[in-house]
């Protein structure tokens, strides 16, 4: 009863955590190299399941994959894909409440990259792709980390979006969060307590080691 939420938010706060670094870094390089009609609206929208309740934004994510929503019908008559009260429903959820996260922390590495580096490159001949791969990444690299960090941990803490729909069914769609709030609701207080010390401790030393490595860098990067 208690290993499996574990397990399960583990792996979706994984799966998770990889589609939100693709996603949010990509988004984060095209927001801070180009500019472009209804840039201020898009972003916007990227940013707003940040400030959303989760439940509204579970909501949202609920009526799209429905099966009456345009999406939700296409995968159900085409490829007999229902997205509803699964797994796949869950990584979802935990991807959108966790994008604004990586958006903004690769938004803020992009932004404070020395250009001249880049400008320098490209006056060697180097195209953008390289460019990107070989200077602008490694220089943003602390501010990606962060944002990886920063995603997991949100994923794997995500409660409210998750419960609407992927549910609370236990050893399929049953995260940490909703255990917890499950157990507590049926008074089950030795399983709700462990699980909380799980997901606290876990989070704690993500935390505790992101800022000694971001520390650890700055000093050796100083260091004369």
């Amino acid at each position: 009863m208690i290993l499996e939420p574990i397990i399960l938010s583990l792996k979706v706060a994984f799966v998770s955590t990889i589609f939100t670094f693709i996603i949010g870094m990509l988004l984060a390089r095209v927001f801070t190299k180009y500019n472009f009609k209804a840039k201020d609206i898009l972003e916007s929208l990227i940013i707003l399941p940040m400030v959303l309740p989760p439940t509204i934004t579970g909501y949202g994510l609920l009526i799209l994959m429905s099966k009456r929503s345009f999406l939700g019908n296409f995968l159900y008559n085409t490829f007999d894909i229902t997205l509803i009260f699964t797994p796949a429903a869950a990584c979802i959820a935990a991807s959108v409440v966790s994008i604004p996260l990586m958006y903004q922390s690769c938004k803020a590495a992009f932004l404070n990259i020395d250009h001249i580096y880049e400008n320098a490159a490209r006056t060697l001949g180097a195209s953008e792709w390289r460019i990107f791969w070989k200077i602008s990444f490694p220089l943003a690299w602390p501010g990606i980390v962060s944002g990886i960090v920063l995603s997991f941990a949100r994923a794997l803490g995500e409660f409210g979006a998750t419960l609407m729909v992927a549910g609370n069914i236990p050893g399929k769609t049953q995260t940490i969060p909703t255990a917890i709030y499950f157990a507590v609701d049926n008074g089950y207080t030795e399983v709700a307590n462990t699980l909380l010390g799980v997901v606290v401790v876990f989070s704690f030393v993500l935390i505790f080691g992101l800022n000694g490595w971001l520390k650890k860098k700055d000093y050796t990067e100083t260091k004369p």
